[in-house]
This record gives C-alpha cells, sequence and structure tokens, in this order.
C-alpha cells in the first residue's frame, strides 16, 4: 500500500481510504513546485496527475472539481453544467475552513464535509490517476474507475487544454 522516500503521515485521507477498503498506493515525496515536478515525482504523466480545486457555488455551498493537471476548469462549461451563473474560488483560508485541508493538499478523501464531486470526462478514460492525500508531498495511486465510484462522482466535460 505505501511506497518512497520517508514515513507516510497519518492523514484524513489516508483514513478515509483505508476506511472504506478503496485500493490504493500511497507515497511519499518532495513538495512540487509545478504539476510537471508533482507528476515526475509521483512516477505519473501530467494527464493522469488530478488537481483537486474546491468552488463555492454560494455562501456555504461548494463541490470539488478534478482536474487533470494538463488541464484547466472551463467555467463556462462548469456553470452550464450545474445551472448556475457565478462561482469562484474561495481563498485559502475559506478553502481550509470547507475541506480541512491546506490549498495544495485539497482531496475529497477526508475532508470535513461532503460536498458533490465532479470528475473531468477525461478521467474516465484513465486507468491510474494520482491525487494529492492530505499533506504536501503525500499523494496516492488508484484505479480512476474506484476513484469516481468511491466519491460517488458526476463525470462531467467541465475543463479545457491548459494554457502553455
Amino acid at each position: 500500500m505505501s511506497e518512497g522516500p520517508g514515513e507516510i503521515p497519518d492523514t484524513p485521507a489516508l483514513r478515509a481510504l483505508a476506511a472504506i477498503g478503496l485500493d490504493h498506493e500511497a507515497k511519499v515525496s518532495a513538495r512540487a513546485g509545478s504539476v510537471a515536478e508533482a507528476a515526475e515525482l509521483r512516477g505519473v504523466a501530467v494527464d493522469a496527475l488530478l488537481k483537486t480545486l474546491v468552488v463555492r457555488r454560494g455562501d456555504g455551498d461548494y463541490l470539488f472539481v478534478l482536474v487533470p493537471g494538463d488541464r484547466a476548469i472551463d467555467w463556462g462549461k462548469l456553470r452550464s453544467h450545474l445551472g448556475v451563473r457565478r462561482m469562484t474560488l474561495p481563498d485559502a483560508a475559506e478553502a481550509k475552513e470547507a475541506t480541512g485541508y491546506e490549498r495544495g493538499t485539497i482531496t475529497p478523501f477526508g475532508a470535513t464535509h461532503g460536498w458533490p464531486v465532479i470528475a473531468d470526462e477525461t478521467i474516465a478514460a484513465k486507468s491510474l490517476v494520482s491525487l494529492g492525500a492530505g499533506a504536501h508531498g503525500v499523494s496516492v495511486t488508484l484505479s480512476a474507475a474506484a476513484l469516481i465510484d468511491a466519491l460517488a462522482a458526476t463525470v462531467a466535460d467541465v475543463t479545457k487544454p491548459a494554457a502553455g
């Protein structure tokens, strides 16, 4: 279940994964400075590395959006999918309050609230994906299909290729 340098810390995300019995591989690596560096440290392609973004739909109303590392949220598509006119990214303090995690460590697993999850449709075609596990430098690799099922994620076209 684990590999990589250093001891795997105990995080709410890893406890949540263990509690539901979801097969995964936990890994500890150096803190990355970019998505490309994080993918390299985790040993996955950039498009298999998932960023978990917390998005505010309204006061006290959030959701998680899983975005492949080579893509960005397409706000028009996301608003259209959700049927809302306005949404924003909370600042770091608000994101921590909403999820229990610092920015850069956010994951739906073990978050303080079970906000809805939207997974970009490109994720469903992957066999394995990697996402953060609640602490800097801690990640898990697992089946994309199992991830989507475990989170009861809605799969939708909500991203576009990242600029640059």
